[in-house]
């Protein structure tokens, strides 16, 4: 199925539904088990729905089945017609990994060039640099993967609008998907990860990159180069984990105002999703409606490419099966 969260257009208030076949319009949960005779207070959230496991999937579905066939319209609402919020509005907790290798690399490739521009041995700085290591990163990198808590009190959905943070004159777009944890645990093995994935979604990691760069001489964070209101932005829609059988085999891609800045795959992920839940679970419990980004894709940003966004721009977000996310910059 593909979830969403949605403001009702007569009530505004927050629903959830999932998507006929055809992507053209939601057939409103609650309602539609209501109208089966099944109604439950599983399907008065994401996540509560997430928390219900099997049993909340499994009603889902048959009010889903319900309301595609029933001639009742009012269970079904035009997908054009609505607005969608982020599936899980207020996530139980977020995290960011970095798990891409060639990110990191490339982001300090631009990062090295621009120091150096303009001087008469770039290039021999360039090559001392390389042949030092200097692309290599931490070995711990290497060894587990590497995480950041996000701020789940600033999450946006498709086409809501991103606000540039005042302090920054560099924002940026960051390539990214991630899952929604579905069933909680503690001291998950690597075998068992998989079936503590509730879904799939698109991420954009909004970053304001000069503040994101003075902080980082702190040696702690990110801070404000990652927290303003409207700097996570999640969505279109949660596509449950049985549609999507390899995420590792993925293509992503980014536009600018229709442009094609970006595109990956997500077979370059160093560190796994069973990877990070393992890792993450030692010793720490995790909750149902957890949200774990995947991390940038190699070309997945604006400072490896040192190409910056412009008020007004839009970005969209597209990963294979997941669909595409939109959101403009204000």
């Amino acid at each position: 199925m593909k979830l969403v969260t949605y403001l009702h257009p007569e009530t505004s208030a927050a629903r959830i539904g999932a998507l006929t076949a055809d992507l053209s319009e939601v057939v409103d949960l609650a309602n539609s088990a209501k109208a089966l005779g099944r109604a439950s207070d599983a399907l008065t959230s994401m996540l509560a729905l997430i928390e219900a496991d099997e049993a909340g999937l499994t009603l889902a579905k048959a009010a889903l089945e319900h309301g595609t066939r029933a001639e009742n319209s009012f269970l079904r609402l035009p997908l054009a017609s609505l607005k969608l919020l982020a599936p899980v509005p207020r996530p139980t907790q977020m995290r960011d990994f970095l798990s891409f290798e060639r990110h990191v690399q490339g982001c300090r490739t631009t990062r090295f060039k621009h120091r150096t521009k303009g001087m008469p041995d770039a290039q021999q700085q360039w090559e001392a640099y390389v042949a030092a290591g200097g692309l290599k990163l931490a070995p711990v990198w290497y060894e587990q993967p590497i995480y950041y808590k996000g701020n789940r009190m600033s999450v946006i959905g498709h086409e809501q609008d991103v606000h540039w943070p005042h302090y920054s004159n560099l924002l940026d777009y960051e390539l990214e998907f991630g899952i929604l944890i579905g069933r909680g645990g503690k001291n998950i093995s690597r075998e068992n990860a998989r079936q503590h994935i509730f879904g799939f979604s698109i991420f954009n990691d909004i970053s304001a990159r000069d503040a994101q760069a003075r902080e980082s001489d702190g040696q702690l964070g990110p801070c404000k180069g990652k927290d303003f209101d409207t700097g996570n932005v999640i969505g279109p829609w949660l596509v449950t984990a049985d549609e999507l059988p390899d995420p590792y085999n993925l293509v992503l891609t980014a536009r600018v105002n229709g442009e094609e800045w970006s595109r990956g795959h997500s077979g370059e992920m160093a560190h796994r999703f069973e990877d990070m839940i393992a890792h993450v679970s030692q010793d720490e419990t995790l909750y149902p409606g957890e949200f774990f980004g995947s991390g940038t894709v190699p070309g997945g940003c604006g400072l490896e490419l040192d190409r910056w966004l412009q008020r007004g721009d839009v970005i969209e977000l597209e990963v294979q099966g997941l669909g595409v996310l939109r959101n403009r910059i204000v």
